[in-house]
Order: structure tokens, then C-alpha cells, then sequence
């Protein structure tokens, strides 16, 4: 690449088409999926809905000012936002938080927040100075003030609330940070202090949301009662937008000129997240619930004995391989590359599984035995002489 930034560690070959949740390179080859575009193409790269919904909308206007009202925006806002909550559309994950972090503090008229260490929340300067990771922050002092990091599932971290808080951030499950899962009875007590304190609670949802873990977020499998929540990646299926829900009493501090997107609220995108959303029925969330559980038991069965498998995470479809420091996580992606399908990493030597959720039980069984094979060699080599007598 001669005339973009250097921002990406890029593999060596072009995605040029897909099918399903097959992807298709400059060369011709074929890839199993097991990425979704990092969480985003759940529905796959040839949903027929989706392209009939976007096609149409092409057909009348592309993009009009948030000057004007938007009926398709306020059907999509009806369709993604909690009970009780109203919709801010925008295009990005990081957009999302920001929005989040600019209402907590309107809001409350607070400054500080509370957010976690090895969480990731975007990297403009406020989704950046909330994410929990020294080395994205890296070169980029100062950072906005006012943020504390506390242990994320350490019950101790609740000690560091206090009123003087304007929000809590965090996700049900750190992707970026090693696809670890909050425990529920942490998450729970997280909820409880936010709402006697009069602290808002922010669920990022950006990687967990739209199905992913078997519901429509995943708060809803836990008892908590967040109030705010930001969601974006699977929304558009690609397109990019992003939205910020929050509960309808905060709406006083997010008036006419209070915060503003030019893009955010496209046409285009809405029309994709509408098809997304016409999907993501609770009868398609029981498929993906009877899925994951399918694909976690393989995954136990096939991985578990390896030496070099430390643990397996997640929830849902979205799965955390954590492996032993004797083998690099990044070597296994691209030997699983060469073998056609296509993994994610993240910290702490992970390998992430992010699939599609319309992928099949055949194809997603075929991943797994895959990611064994490999890891099995992995395993054999990582193997030291005396462990080969």
C-alpha cells in the first residue's frame, strides 16, 4: 500500500468478495470466516434482505440533513432501543461512547468516570482516554482528564465508587481485552452501586450487542440496569453506524445544539440496520444460543487436553482461545490463514472467534476441527526434547 498511513498490520492478501460467510481473496482462494469483519457482518456477505432493503434506499435519497426529521430513523431507533431508552445514531463504535461520555457529564454535571482496566471503548480522545490499555494510549498524552481505572470482575474496584462519579463504563465481556466475561454477581453489585449512588451506568455493547451472545445485548442475561448503552459494529452489517441508548430522562441534557453528527442518522446505513433488526428475532436468537452451546462443547472437548490451551472464554458466538506463552498467537491465524479460514486475536495471546451468526452448525464444526488441527501441531512443536523422549 503506497498512499494510506501505516495504521494497520496487514495480512498479505486482498478480500475482494464474499458469499454466506465465505470470504474470497485477490487469488481466487476461499476462506472460512470466523471473523465477521471483527464482529460486524453477522448476517453474513450475501443476505438477501439486507441488499433488498439497501438497494431500495438507494433508489430514493442517500443522505439527507439531521435538520429534517427521519421516519427511518425513528422506526430503526424503536427496533434497537431498550424500553424505556431513545435512540442517538452515529457512525462509529467511538462515536457511540463519546456520545455517552458527553451526556454522563451534561447530565450530571460530574466529571469523573470510572472505567476499567483492559477494556476497550474506541480511539478517539475520549473512547480512548476510557479504554484500559496503556499501549493504545501510548504517544497520545494528554488524554482527557477525569477518568480512573479500576480491576475489571475484582470486587474491590466497587470500593472505588463514589458519588463524585458521573458514570461507569464497561463491557459484559472485554472483546479487545482478551474476550473475558464479567462475572454476574460483580456486574450485578457494579448496577446496584451505580443506581444508589446516582452514578450512570454505561454498558458498551459495541462488540457484545445485535445478537452476538444469544440475545439482543448482553446486559439482558445479567441483572443489571444500565443507562446508557452504546452499540454499533453488527448494527449496519458493514455499512457504518453506530447509536447511543439512553434512558428517556436524559433526554434534558441532549437538546438542539446540545451534540451533532453530519453522517450519523444516514439513510443508507439505516436501511441496513433495519434489515438486520427484522432479523434478529427471539427465534434467531434461540438458534444462535443452541449454536454456541454446540460450538463450546466442541471446542472443550477438541482443545481442552492441549498443553498449550490455557482457557476458553466467551459467551454466545463470541469465544477467547487463551493460549500458553510458548506459542504466538499471531503464527496460529496465519497458519490457520493458509488452511482457509480466518481468526482474530486479542490481548494476552488470545485467538478470538467471532463467526457469523448465520454461519451453519456443519461450517462452524468444520472451523473448530480446524483451529484442533492446528493447535495439535502447534502443541507438538511447542513440545521440548526431553517432553519428545
Amino acid at each position: 500500500m503506497k498512499h494510506i498511513f501505516p495504521t494497520y498490520q496487514q495480512f498479505p492478501m486482498e478480500l475482494v468478495s464474499g458469499h454466506d460467510w465465505h470470504l474470497v481473496d485477490n487469488d481466487g482462494k476461499d476462506y472460512l470466516d470466523f471473523t465477521s469483519g471483527i464482529g460486524v457482518c453477522s448476517f453474513g456477505y450475501s443476505n438477501e434482505l439486507i441488499q433488498q432493503n439497501v438497494v431500495e434506499q438507494l433508489g430514493k435519497v442517500w443522505h439527507t440533513s439531521n435538520l429534517y426529521p427521519s421516519q427511518l430513523q425513528d422506526d430503526v431507533a424503536e427496533m434497537v432501543a431498550p424500553e424505556g431508552m431513545l435512540a442517538f445514531f452515529c457512525n462509529s463504535g467511538t462515536e457511540a461512547n463519546e456520545a455517552a461520555f458527553k451526556l454522563a457529564r451534561k447530565y450530571t454535571g460530574k466529571a469523573k468516570v470510572l472505567a476499567f482496566k483492559n477494556g476497550f471503548h474506541g480511539r478517539t480522545y475520549g473512547s480512548m482516554s476510557l479504554t484500559g490499555n496503556p499501549d493504545i494510549q501510548a504517544g497520545f498524552a494528554p488524554l482527557v482528564p477525569g477518568i480512573d481505572f479500576a480491576s475489571y470482575n475484582d470486587f474491590s474496584s466497587i470500593d472505588q465508587m463514589t458519588s463524585d462519579y458521573a458514570a461507569v463504563i464497561l463491557e459484559i465481556v472485554q472483546g479487545e481485552g482478551g474476550v473475558v466475561p464479567g462475572d454476574s454477581h460483580w456486574l450485578k453489585a457494579v448496577s446496584q452501586k451505580c443506581h444508589e449512588l446516582g452514578i450512570l451506568m454505561i454498558v458498551d455493547e459495541v462488540q457484545t450487542g445485535i445478537g452476538r451472545t444469544g440475545t439482543k445485548f448482553a446486559y439482558e442475561q445479567f441483572d443489571v440496569d444500565p443507562d446508557i448503552v452504546t452499540c454499533a459494529k453488527a448494527l449496519g452489517n458493514g455499512l457504518p453506524i453506530g447509536a447511543m441508548l439512553g434512558k428517556k430522562k436524559l433526554a434534558s441534557a441532549f437538546g438542539p445544539g446540545s451534540h451533532g453528527t453530519t453522517f450519523g442518522g444516514n439513510k443508507i446505513a439505516l436501511s441496513s440496520a433495519k434489515g438486520v433488526l427484522q432479523q434478529l428475532t427471539p427465534d434467531f436468537l434461540k438458534i444462535v444460543q443452541v449454536k454456541s452451546q454446540v460450538v463450546f462443547d466442541a471446542l472443550e472437548k477438541a482443545l481442552k487436553p492441549l498443553s498449550i490451551v490455557k482457557d476458553i472464554s466467551g459467551l454466545g458466538l463470541m469465544i477467547g482461545i487463551h493460549l500458553t506463552g510458548n506459542v504466538k498467537v499471531g503464527d496460529v491465524i496465519a497458519d490457520l490463514q493458509q488452511q482457509g479460514i480466518l481468526t482474530l486475536s486479542a490481548e494476552h495471546n488470545t485467538l478470538r472467534l467471532l463467526p457469523p451468526l448465520v454461519m451453519s452448525e456443519h461450517d462452524l464444526l468444520a472451523g473448530v476441527n480446524l483451529i484442533q488441527n492446528e493447535l495439535q501441531k502447534q502443541a507438538d512443536l511447542a513440545k521440548s526434547p526431553i517432553d519428545q523422549l
